[in-house]
């Protein structure tokens, strides 16, 4: 793992997403090396088109120095995690996460987390003292064996289902996050029935397979269930599929109860 020490002129950015005004991402690059992230495609701008998504990371060394709690909008949602993890093992050293949020608390500016760590936990006291805050718990894949080899250097599915419960004893508002859903694998029935009395609402996005991370994609398809290629081969056009099982999934919520969003065509919330 090649880490360097980075230094930016503004840690704070202006957000594209739907649920967000900014976004801050303390790191460039992901320890946890998930083989469906689209996020590398982040690497044409930041000078590591040579290297391998998963093998660096930057650390933006003053980025807690870069935030003027006065110049901070109040009613503003600030998301931890577009692009990054925010709870990577780095953070660990660096705590560059929980910097930041201590920058942030005179504001008072609503945050979110986004994370697959358990690191966060670490956090709960720090978290506690902002007004309007929530943490969401990424997990696409249910079955052990199958997220190991997806995301060989995260936390379990079971551990991190183990976090949201941590989080919610702490008085931490959650939500989990279902991203991205492998179809005919993720099984979200048995997910909603693990964590549903930890969370607050449940996120849905569905797989995003671009240029960049499809041959990793497919391998691991024809590696574990060969007989998904062809869905998975015609998945980027094929809204229909998607459509339906949208459809699905608001019945299961329902059913139990859940409150939903669906974020199923990227960029668009419905």
């Amino acid at each position: 793992m090649k880490i360097n020490e980075v230094k930016i002129k503004s840690i704070i950015t202006k957000s594209n997403l739907p649920e967000a005004d900014f976004v801050i991402n303390p790191y460039v690059g992901c320890q946890h090396a998930c083989q469906y992230c689209y996020a590398d495609f982040m690497k044409r701008f930041t000078g590591h088109s040579n290297e391998n998504w998963g093998e660096f990371v930057d650390v933006k060394i003053n980025a807690p120095d870069t935030i003027n709690p006065s110049k901070i909008q109040k009613d503003a949602l600030i998301l931890f995690g577009s692009v990054t993890d925010p709870y990577q093992p780095i953070e660990a050293k660096y705590e560059i996460t929980r910097k930041c949020l201590e920058k942030l608390l005179e504001a008072q500016p609503n945050i979110e987390l986004l994370t697959k760590s358990p690191l966060i936990l670490r956090d709960i006291d720090l978290l506690k003292k902002f007004k309007n805050l929530k943490v969401g718990i990424s997990i696409g894949i249910f079955d052990e064996k199958l997220a190991k080899e997806l995301e060989p250097y995260v936390a379990s599915p079971n551990q991190r289902i183990d976090t949201l419960k941590k989080l919610n004893e702490g008085g931490i508002q959650t939500y989990l996050f279902v991203s991205p859903i492998f179809p005919e694998i993720s099984d979200i029935p048995s997910l909603l029935d693990s964590a549903g009395k930890y969370i607050h609402e449940v996120m849905f996005e569905n797989l995003n397979i671009r240029a960049n991370n499809q041959k990793k994609i497919l391998n691991f398809i024809k590696r574990n269930k060969p007989e998904l290629e062809e869905l998975y081969l015609g998945l980027p056009k094929n809204k229909s599929y998607w459509n339906n099982l949208k459809k699905e999934i608001i019945v299961e919520c329902k059913s139990k109860g859940i409150k939903y969003k669906m974020f199923f065509h990227h960029g668009k919330n419905e």
